[in-house]
């Protein structure tokens, strides 16, 4: 039987087979930053869309289109909705990073919008008010006063939706892309250990989590000072 330390040279070294995780957590990172650019602004653009119909009854057509969104993506499990991209929508690409920040991107976009809807109408009606009072119309109040401060209330949970959406990529393998799950699963099958490729992928992760989740308590703790 191979010893601890034996075990974690075949896992690491022996051809350099760290680089699967190296590589596999670029691509991670890569995937989960532009899609939750991406998921940002598709979220926002869905909340606008929203909460002005909600608040003046305009753009029907448009929330109605939203609205359907937003109950597909939410109803239907992110690993289909990858399946769907990868062999339905864009099935001539073979940019599989781009296909799995396009569904992750449309996947964050549906709770980013929830998320920025509801900091929206927290706000009070007398911020409208207000802007009216400078002179701005309905779309520069939303821009200048509004949005601002939705941002502000809601940033800590979309730091948490980022997280999520950090963990969510961990589905990319069903597409054979080399994300960091599949690269600790490379390393398994051709070492046929498991404890070394598992545990490092998890602790990868967890590190990661455990860093934003700290950022995220300073920022909220942050914030609290500064509405004092």
């Amino acid at each position: 039987m191979a010893s601890f330390q034996e075990k974690f040279i075949q896992c690491f070294v022996t051809e350099d087979r760290y680089l699967f995780f190296i590589k596999g957590l670029s691509n991670t990172l890569i995937i989960t930053i532009m899609a939750a650019i991406f998921g940002i602004l598709i979220g926002f653009l869905v909340a606008i869309v929203k909460t002005t119909h909600d608040r003046t009854g305009k753009l029907k057509i448009l929330n109605a289109v939203c609205n359907v969104y937003l109950t597909v993506i939410r109803g239907t499990p992110t690993t289909v909705q990858l399946l769907i991209m990868y062999y339905i929508i864009m099935s001539g690409s073979t940019n599989k990073i781009l296909i799995a920040i396009m569904t992750f991107a449309i996947n964050s976009g549906a709770y980013v919008a929830e998320i920025v809807r509801s900091g929206i109408m927290s706000i009070d009606n007398g911020q409208f008010e207000a802007g009216r009072s400078l002179g701005f119309n309905y779309v520069q109040t939303m821009w200048f006063i509004i949005v601002p401060q939705a941002f502000k209330n809601v940033l800590p949970a979309l730091v948490n939706e980022f997280i999520t959406l950090l963990k969510e990529t961990s589905i990319s393998g069903y597409i054979a892309l080399n994300d960091l799950t599949r690269g600790g699963d490379i390393v398994r099958s051709i070492t046929y250990e498991t404890f070394f490729p598992l545990f490092t992928v998890a602790l990868i992760y967890l590190i990661i989590v455990m860093v934003l989740t700290h950022f995220v308590g300073k920022l909220e703790r942050r914030l609290r000072a500064g509405d004092r």
